[in-house]
């Protein structure tokens, strides 16, 4: 079973708590972040270069969000 990460992203107002889940999308590797009040669900992949982009969710997101998302579950990786 794939175990769950407690994740904090920054929003706008205040942080956006929820929890991100590693997942396969397309064939790759990711990690699938849903707020606890389920209103941001982004999907983040690697590409072949390593590189993390965002590969689905909601919109409008901030574009930050696929980098802190990708330094927290790397952190929790190690």
């Amino acid at each position: 079973m794939k175990t769950p990460i407690d994740v904090t992203l920054t929003g706008s107002d205040s942080p956006i708590e929820g929890i991100a889940t590693p997942v396969t999308f397309a064939g790759k590797d990711a990690y699938e972040f849903l707020s606890t009040d389920e209103t941001l669900h982004l999907v983040i992949a690697r590409d072949d270069e390593g590189e993390w982009h965002r590969v689905a969710g909601t919109d409008p997101y901030f574009s930050g969000w696929v980098d802190e998302l990708a330094e927290q579950v790397s952190v929790v990786k190690r």
